[in-house]
C-alpha cells in the first residue's frame, strides 16, 4: 500500500481539518442546538463545516456532484445571531473577510450536479455526540458509478490519537494521522475471525428493535458482547478500517418512518472496503448507493474485517429472518 506524493484529495482533507477546528471552537462557545423538521438535531457548527467543505470542492472540482445534508433553506431560518456566528467563524478560520452570501453559496454547492463523480458529505455525523462531547464525525465520501470509493473522516474525539484522528483513502488504501499532525500511517482490517475474540463497535444510542436483534444476533453468532464499545457517528466505520475492530451493525429500522440516508454511511463504507473489509445489507447483499438521499431498500449494514462477515450474515438470517421477517420484505 503504497501512498500518492500528490494527493488528489489533499484539498478536502484540508478542509476537513478545518471543520473539525470549526466544531471544536463551536463546542467552546456553547451555541444552542436547533431541530430539522425530522426533529434532528442541528447546531451552526452542522452548517459551518459542511460551507468549508463545499467552498474546497468549488474551487478544486467544480464540475462535481454533491449530496449534503444540511440545506440553505434551514440555515436561513437560523436566528441572525446565529447565522452570524456561523459565517464569522469560517471567515476567522479561513483567514479572509466572509459574507453571508458567500457562507451560502458554499453551503449549497453541487446540489442536483449530475457527474461522473458525486460527493456525499455528513458535516457533522453524530450530531447528539458533538452536544453532549461524546464522539462525533466530519464525513466526506465519493461516490462513483453509484459506489463509494474514496472517504475522509475527521474524528476529533477518537480512541487512537489524543488530539482526534483523521482517515483517509489514497494510493488505493488508507490512512490516519493526528488531528493535531505527524506523519501518515497505514490503515487496514484485523485479521481476526473468532467470534469470541471479535471486537464490535455500535452505536451509542440504538433503538428498541435494533437492540434486541443486535443482542440475539451476538448471541447466535458466539460474540462476547463484553467487548462491545459504544461510539456516536461514523468513527465506527473508521475503527473497522483501522483494525481496531472488527464488526458494526447498523439497523435494522422501520426504514418507512426513517429511511438510511446515504450521508451515514458513504465516507465510512468507502474506508473499510479500501482496508480490504466489506460492508453489505443486513442479508449480505450489496448496498445500493445510487438511488440519492435514501438507501431505499436497506433496511441495516453490516461492515466488518470479512473474515467474519458471512458468519454474521448467517446469524443475522436465522434470528431475524424468520423471527422478525425484515430480510424477505421486496426492495
Amino acid at each position: 500500500m503504497e501512498q500518492q506524493g500528490e494527493r488528489e484529495l489533499q484539498p478536502i482533507i484540508d478542509a476537513v481539518r478545518l471543520a473539525c477546528e470549526l466544531c471544536r471552537r463551536v463546542q467552546d462557545s456553547q451555541a444552542g442546538v436547533s431541530r430539522k423538521s425530522d426533529a434532528s438535531p442541528v447546531t451552526i457548527a452542522d452548517y459551518g463545516a459542511q460551507a468549508l467543505v463545499c467552498r474546497a470542492l468549488r474551487r478544486n472540482f467544480p464540475e462535481d456532484g454533491v449530496i449534503a445534508e444540511e440545506g440553505v433553506e434551514a440555515f436561513l431560518t437560523l436566528p441572525l445571531a446565529e447565522r452570524d456566528q456561523a459565517v464569522r467563524l469560517v471567515g476567522q478560520l479561513l483567514g479572509e473577510q466572509v459574507r453571508e452570501e458567500d457562507f451560502v453559496r458554499w453551503l449549497g454547492h453541487g446540489r442536483g450536479v449530475k457527474a461522473d463523480r458525486t460527493w456525499v458529505i455528513d458535516p457533522i455525523d453524530g450530531t447528539e455526540g458533538f452536544i453532549h462531547r461524546r464522539t462525533y464525525a466530519i464525513c466526506v465520501g465519493t461516490l462513483v458509478e453509484g459506489a463509494p470509493l474514496d472517504g475522509i473522516i475527521g474524528a476529533p474525539v477518537s480512541p487512537l490519537d489524543e488530539g482526534g484522528t483523521l482517515f483517509y483513502t489514497d494510493g488505493g488504501g488508507v490512512w490516519a494521522e493526528s488531528l493535531a499532525g505527524g506523519e501518515p500511517r497505514a490503515l487496514r482490517v484485523s485479521d481476526r475471525e473468532d467470534p469470541a475474540s471479535i471486537r464490535v463497535v455500535e452505536s451509542y444510542v440504538m433503538g428498541r428493535r435494533s437492540r434486541e436483534i443486535a443482542d440475539r444476533v451476538y448471541a447466535a453468532a458466539g460474540v462476547d458482547a463484553r467487548r462491545i464499545k459504544r461510539y456516536d457517528g461514523m468513527l465506527k466505520y473508521a475503527l473497522v478500517a483501522a483494525g481496531a475492530a472488527d464488526l458494526f451493525i447498523r439497523g435494522p429500522r422501520d426504514i418507512r418512518k426513517n429511511p438510511h440516508k446515504v450521508w451515514d454511511h458513504v465516507a465510512g463504507a468507502a474506508l473499510v472496503k479500501a482496508a480490504g473489509g466489506q460492508v453489505t445489507r443486513l442479508d449480505g447483499h450489496a448496498v445500493d448507493f445510487a438511488q440519492g438521499s435514501e438507501l431505499h431498500g436497506t433496511l441495516g449494514l453490516i461492515a466488518s474485517n470479512g473474515r467474519i462477515h458471512m458468519h454474521i450474515v448467517e446469524a443475522m438470517g436465522r434470528v431475524a429472518g424468520a423471527q422478525w421477517g425484515f430480510l424477505s420484505q421486496p426492495d
